[in-house]
């Protein structure tokens, strides 16, 4: 026993001599990369997906909502409340207010006692703050205060209802970011809708039920409920704008993490062939002097363990602390108080560093471990069987990325990309090698030339690793910036942010006037008018797209427009527009509808049916916040209806006089300020942006370590021809202007196909992971090549310098000058 315990301390002190001395440092730090990356992200996608459901939830302002144009069936109220549901209504229609010298179009909420179930209502009344609507009062936007000249107290008139103005909106719950949606708001009590007098016959008004209950009585309740055309439900799952840039953010940071892992897999890999090679001479006199196999496992197996065991104790608390670091910048959109991470973040860690650890060390261990002892009188020998089954072992990290990202198409592109990428960039630089050749060159470059190209095998599989370590290095600032150039267009610098909407037909033209006065560019003034769209090629619309999974737009009244051209910053991609008996429809709807050109439309347009033939299918960047339309038709199919009109504006940040002014000028015309929108989202894009980059910075390193270890390795492999150049004579300085001119070609060739393949890569993983348009890096393909070669200089220049000027080396020992 005490024997025994002696030989395992004896192990111990002898694997730890072994990573002092630097043998299994950068195994050590590759594991910890892995352990500290894999948790941050587990971590933090959890931190997100809590983001991602409350923002929905809150901007929903409950878990689901049911929409009708019609009142909502008590029978669904009861069946909800008798699942244990939570309910709550709303009323929701426009109308005017009347107060002090003017009137203005307003949105009318009115809501029962229990509203909001999600989300944050404030109501201030210049002295307390209220979070609920009470019977008999009338709460205004800010704004309205303003544009009317009125104060709370005073008395204004919703309709047929005359009453005090109890206070004012100061935090509203469910900010909606459609330009057509959003005026003014005004809050009431449900069981004031009735004194309004606004609600008649074929007025629009839309009916809300929002309903709070787990997913499985939500489930059930839906199934009870068979949806009539004017019906819908809304869930968190619906897409959305903010919704997209979270996805897309967690996606690149699953792709940083997945090349931060595939890159420091790399660096485990080439470090425990270093070892192994390096110990098989050592494992062979072991064997000769008496040990073992059992006795080499069971060192071996020390080794490991303690690898592992460092590398947790040093990666978890890492991890822990990149997570709390990626949640600085989210502060404010994260769940106050956070909730318990629980296992899972340690879990995956543990997880992803064992399945690489299993083929990463497990393949060239045994190996080691099968070494004959005639080894130690050999330079090479082989083991007794190639254990070709041994690669099966890498069967362990592939099924555990399968179940873990098996429905990530972006995963799948990366591995596939780095399968082909590696031998194009290999065999490309090779080529480049055997055309270099012919270049009039100094001795060094000639010498350096002669043995990269005497050695393809070995040169093409250098070459392709450092070409892949440059490329996936590149990969991750390139998705980045294309990334961070996608999302600071969401709002361009001269987009609009103020819609002016509901112009009466004879005040637009004095309305367009006193913008010119004002000296306030705008947009060309569009008619509004609404309908639906209810039959297409003669068949019922919504049974011609898909029934139940239709598309949202026809299950809602939408904005129509008519003009005699179509914007200028709508790109036609199919038919071409005619001046009449026609209508263009938005690329997405079309899709969607499986609509295209020639197709028959028929639309309902207050109570009048309009038919139309497709003449065109347009491209609309709705993020451009110009006034963009699903449905344009030609004059003659809409001009005959009554209408209203639409322009838009930028003022800046400073223009509440201006605003003021027009409210006052037309006060029946409602203007939609989306400067606030506009700075929230932007805030929020700030926030992710400082997150993802901090996880960056990570895969940097990730990347600089793989770099570093392949440069080194491919020096130590040097060593002895350098003993054998300078056992010839070579003097110490051209001796390290010859590996330098080796390394600088490798370098060059290196970071120019790996300019391109980067290149070709995010290309790939742009326009099919993230669904973005690719642009092409012409930059990338100068600054790569010079990239390299610095980064291969600075390192292998010590390298070299340490090799031939250190006492304890053989090449120093041979004292040859």
């Amino acid at each position: 026993m005490n024997a025994s315990a002696l030989v395992n301390r004896s192990l111990v002190r002898w694997c730890w001599q072994e990573l002092r001395q630097g043998q299994l440092w950068l195994v050590v730090m590759a594991f910890v990369l892995i352990i500290a990356s894999v948790f941050a992200l587990s971590a933090i996608a959890q931190r997100m997906d809590q983001v991602i459901v409350k923002q929905g939830k809150d901007a929903l302002m409950a878990d689901t909502v049911f929409v009708s144009a019609n009142p909502v069936p008590e029978s669904l109220i009861k069946k909800a409340q008798a699942l244990g549901a939570t309910t709550s209504l709303m009323t929701r229609f426009s109308t005017m207010l009347f107060g002090g010298e003017g009137m203005k179009l307003v949105f009318v909420k009115a809501v029962d006692d229990a509203f909001p179930l999600r989300g944050t209502l404030q109501l201030s009344d210049g002295h307390t703050t209220r979070h609920h609507v009470a019977p008999d009062e009338v709460w205004l936007d800010p704004q309205l205060l303003s544009d009317l000249g009125i104060k709370i107290g005073d008395r204004v008139s919703l309709g047929d209802m005359e009453h005090v103005v109890s206070g004012t909106i100061t935090e509203e719950p469910g900010f909606s970011f459609n330009p057509f949606r959003q005026m003014s708001t005004v809050f009431i009590h449900q069981s004031q809708v009735p004194e309004t007098g606004a609600l008649q016959v074929g007025s629009r008004v839309e009916y809300q039920l929002f309903i709070n209950a787990p997913d499985d009585v939500l489930k059930q309740l839906k199934q009870q409920v068979k949806l009539t055309p004017s019906e819908e439900w809304r869930d968190v799952g619906q897409r959305s704008r903010t919704q997209d840039i979270f996805n897309k953010s967690e996606q690149y940071l699953s792709l940083v993490v997945i090349i931060i892992v595939l890159m420091a897999t790399m660096t485990l890999l080439l470090t425990c062939q270093h070892y192994v090679a390096s110990r098989r001479q050592t494992v062979a006199m072991l064997k000769s002097l008496g040990a073992s196999k059992r006795w080499v496992w069971h060192w071996l197996m020390v080794q490991v363990s303690m690898l592992i065991g460092i590398a947790l104790l040093l990666g978890l608390p890492l991890g822990y602390g990149l997570e709390r670091l990626l949640r600085l910048p989210l502060i404010g959109l994260l769940l106050t108080p956070l909730p318990e991470l629980g296992m899972t973040p340690f879990v995956m860690a543990l997880l992803s560093c064992l399945l690489v650890a299993i083929p990463g060390l497990g393949i060239p261990l045994y190996r080691l471990i099968d070494i004959e002892a005639v080894a130690s009188l050999q330079n090479h020998t082989q083991t007794k069987h190639k254990h070709i089954y041994l690669w099966g072992l890498w069967l362990f990290p592939c099924v555990g990325t399968a179940l873990y990202w098996g429905n990530q198409f972006m995963v799948w592109l990366v591995l596939g990309g780095i399968v082909f990428s590696s031998a194009l960039l290999a065999g490309i630089g090779l080529l480049l090698f055997r055309g270099v050749q012919a270049l009039p060159l100094n001795a060094a470059f000639k010498l350096a030339l002669k043995r990269v190209n005497r050695t393809p095998l070995a040169t093409g599989i250098q070459l392709g690793a450092l070409s892949l370590s440059l490329m996936l290095f590149a990969a991750l600032w390139l998705v980045r910036t294309d990334l961070l150039s996608d999302w600071s267009s969401v709002f361009p610098e001269n987009a609009p942010d103020v819609f002016a909407l509901n112009i009466a037909t004879h005040e637009k033209d004095n309305y367009l006037h006193q913008l010119q006065q004002m000296d306030i560019a705008h947009s060309p003034i569009f008619p509004i008018i609404r309908g639906r769209l209810s039959q297409i090629n003669g068949s019922d619309a919504i049974e011609y797209a898909g029934g139940r999974e239709a598309s949202n737009v026809l299950r809602r009244e939408v904005n129509f427009t008519w003009a005699e051209q179509l914007p200028t910053y709508n790109q036609v991609v199919a038919g071409h527009w005619q001046p009449s008996n026609g209508v263009s429809i938005e690329e997405s709807v079309a899709r969607e509808l499986g609509v295209k050109v020639g197709d028959q439309l028929t639309f309902m347009i207050n109570s009048q049916s309009v038919t139309a033939q497709v003449n065109s299918i347009r491209q609309v960047e709705w993020r451009e916040m110009k006034p963009n339309f699903y449905f344009i038709f030609t004059p003659d199919r809409l001009s005959p209806l009554s209408a209203t009109w639409m322009v838009s504006f930028r003022l800046g940040a400073d223009a509440s006089h201006q605003l003021s002014q027009l409210a006052h000028a037309y006060p029946t015309v409602s203007l939609l300020d989306l400067r606030e929108m506009t700075q929230k989202i932007q805030g929020l894009l700030s926030q992710i942006i400082n997150a993802i980059s901090i996880l960056a910075v990570v895969g940097v390193i990730a990347g600089l370590l793989l770099i570093y270890t392949l440069l080194r390795l491919s020096l130590m492999q040097r060593q002895e021809e350098m003993k054998l150049y300078r056992t010839l004579g070579m003097s110490r300085r051209r001796l390290m202007w010859t590996v330098l001119a080796e390394f600088g070609l490798i370098a060059v060739v290196a970071g120019s196909v790996s300019g391109f393949g980067a290149d070709a890569m995010v290309a790939a993983i742009i326009q099919y992971a993230f669904e973005l348009t690719p642009r092409v890096h012409l930059l990338l393909w100068v600054i790569q090549p010079v990239f390299a070669v610095v980064m291969v200089m600075l390192v292998v220049g010590r390298l070299i310098y340490q090799l031939t000027h250190s006492r304890r080396s053989l090449i120093s020992a041979l004292n040859v000058e």
